[in-house]
Parts: C-alpha cells; structure tokens; sequence
C-alpha cells in the first residue's frame, strides 16, 4: 500500500470517528460557553495531486471505487474530482492557472499529498465569528463559494496544529 493511500486509511479509520464523538459530545458542547454554531462531520480529505488522471484512474480503476467528472473551480484556482467512500469523500486536487494554491503546494511536494480537511458547520457565519474572536486566523475575509456550491472559510494551518481546515456550512 502506498504511503498516501496509507495516510488516508488511517485518517478514515481514526480521524472520522474522533471528530463525530467530539462533535456529538454533550460534554464538548458545554465546554464552549455559548457557542450559537455546532462542529459537524467530515465532510471530505483533499489531496493534491499532480497527475489528475493518474490519481483518478488509481481510486476508479484499481480501488473499484466511485469518482466524480472532473469540474474546474476557476474561482478558487483548482480542478476537482470526488472520491465516495461511504462515509465520507476525498477531494482530488490539481492546479487550474499559473496562480493555483495548489501550484504552490505541488512544487514543494512534488508527489503531491493531503492538502486539508473539510468539516461541516451547522452556521459558518456564527463560527466564524467566535472563531476570529477566538484569534483563530481566516485566509480570507468572507466565505466563498466552494466545490459542493455551500459557503466555505479556510482556517490558518498554523492556528489549527498544523492542519489546513475547511469549514462548509452543512
């Protein structure tokens, strides 16, 4: 198994799952003094890629399992393709233009690998509200339109562990 596959395997197997208990946890709920905006699941794991049809062909082809057409995001700079697993999906990535993010991203990992995760909000505005309050930086000022045409906001990997996090209104 290679080792993006092996990645993904376990972010599926241990991720997903500590994300639905801390989000359906009473306890974790109370934790956040009124919070108006409620973390949901994991809505998808994007990995950039930089063959498209290569990546596409290996989850399709050889892991039998079901994609998406690839749709062009010129707004937000990428091509997409999505990856159903059941239980949540993976986002395909590769750059559209001379100015993709992911462009970036590909030229300092040249293989490619998991770009963010993508949790869904019960409200983003309200969250991303206590977020900023919070001093949780956005990567930009108002939410956007992403790839499943719902309001989306990046949060900054280096307020979030490292980890760039997507948040998509449910």
């Amino acid at each position: 198994m290679s080792a993006s596959l092996l990645k993904v395997a376990l972010l599926s197997k241990y991720i997903s799952p500590m994300l639905r208990t801390l989000s359906t946890s009473p306890s974790h709920c109370k934790s956040i003094p009124g919070s108006v905006w409620k973390l949901g699941r994991l809505n998808h794991i994007a990995i950039a890629v930089p063959d498209m049809e290569k990546a596409t062909a290996l989850y399709r082809d050889v892991l039998g399992a079901q994609v998406s057409n690839k749709v062009p995001l010129p707004e937000h700079g990428v091509y997409t393709v999505f990856v159903e697993l059941g239980n949540t999906k993976l986002e395909l990535l590769h750059p559209l233009g001379e100015k993709s993010p992911i462009a970036g991203f590909l030229q300092k990992n040249k293989s490619g690998g998991m770009h963010h995760i993508c949790i869904e909000v019960d409200d983003i505005n309200a969250a991303i509200v206590d977020l900023k309050a919070r001093n949780i930086r956005t990567l930009s000022a108002e939410p956007r339109i992403g790839a499943h045409g719902k309001p989306v906001m990046f949060l900054h990997p280096k307020d979030c562990d490292g980890v760039l996090v997507e948040l998509e209104q449910a």
